[in-house]
């Protein structure tokens, strides 16, 4: 955990290409990082992290990104509105561009099976207008499908998934292999977990980078909520824009059809991102151990991660 002071705040609205800094609110906050790595708030940080934020607001809040200056954007759950913190006083009315890393969002593999009312289709056949059934049975239409292909020499470790073998989450779920990125909410006990937190390093593990092929591509669904769909019968959250869709290889595609980007309110629950955070209850469950809880984040070498 670590913590930075900083000596103003700019209100903003929206994310798209070019955001303009709100008028400049002088109050000194301090910005903490819950459950990221101890250096700060920087580009090693996580979107979708929680945030502690002591400026009066009410929050709950999240780390968004950095703007193209590196000062730090959070959001404000319960309102959405999203704020630039930072020590220059002279930003109000300038433009920035968002800039999210090299981290890209919350996204399924090629192959992921989607509960549809026809039966389960495999995610890359999903196409705008399509429906796709929620865990609680209802009907949802794909307001949009992006996609992401990376290349594994450019990005190494940045593309490797985590692989939840079949029943690794218990009553038979997911009925066969699922496999994510690491930022991928499922909903287990009323809380959305990422993928991440959930390695146990056998049942659930990242998937070693020789068992990757030279190019993936991973995908995302949108709907118009953020919403809990069935991949591989087990419950996994739609896209959510802690990033923006600028990273995915259609983003053309999303402004043609919607214009802008556009805000999805998150869905009111806890999300955990850190496995020492994870409930005793569920990391029993779930053999998930002590030692688990320091191995989140993706190992450094082929064939280092996971059960065969």
């Amino acid at each position: 955990m670590a913590s930075q002071d900083f000596a103003f705040f700019y209100e903003i609205q929206g994310m798209a290409l070019d955001v303009e800094h709100g008028p400049l609110q002088s109050i000194g906050s301090t910005l903490t990082e819950l459950a990221g790595d101890s250096d700060g708030i920087n580009s090693n940080t996580d979107p979708g992290q929680p945030i502690d934020w002591d400026a009066g607001f009410t929050g709950p809040f999240t780390y968004i990104g950095l703007t193209n200056n590196g000062d730090p954007i959070i959001e404000d759950g319960d309102s959405l509105t999203r704020f630039v913190l930072s020590d220059n006083g002279s930003l109000a009315g300038t433009s920035f561009t968002p800039d999210f890393g090299t981290s890209f969002s919350y996204c399924f593999a090629a192959g992921t099976q989607i509960a549809t009312p026809e039966g389960e289709r495999a995610v890359e056949t999903l196409a705008i207008g399509d429906a796709i059934l929620t865990a609680e049975g209802k009907t949802v239409t794909v307001k949009w499908l992006g996609q992401q292909t990376l290349r594994k020499f450019l990005n190494a470790t940045r593309i490797q998934p985590v692989r939840l073998r079949a029943g690794a989450l218990g009553d038979g779920l997911p009925r066969r292999d699922l496999t994510v990125t690491g930022e991928h909410g499922l909903l287990i006990d009323g809380l959305v977990i990422n993928a991440a937190a959930l390695v146990n390093g056998t049942t659930i593990a990242w998937v070693p980078l020789d068992e990757i092929a030279d190019e993936v591509t991973y995908y995302h669904v949108e709907t118009e909520m953020h919403d809990v769909i069935l991949a591989e019968g087990a419950p996994a959250e739609t896209f959510i824009d802690y990033l923006d869709r600028r990273a995915f290889d259609n983003y053309r595609e999303y402004l043609d059809l919607y214009g802008a980007e556009r805000i999805i309110r998150e869905m009111p629950k806890p999300r955990i991102s850190a496995a020492r955070l994870v409930p005793e209850e569920i990391r029993a469950r779930l053999g998930i151990t002590v030692a688990d809880s320091f191995a989140t984040q993706k190992p450094a070498r082929y064939g280092a991660a996971g059960a065969a």
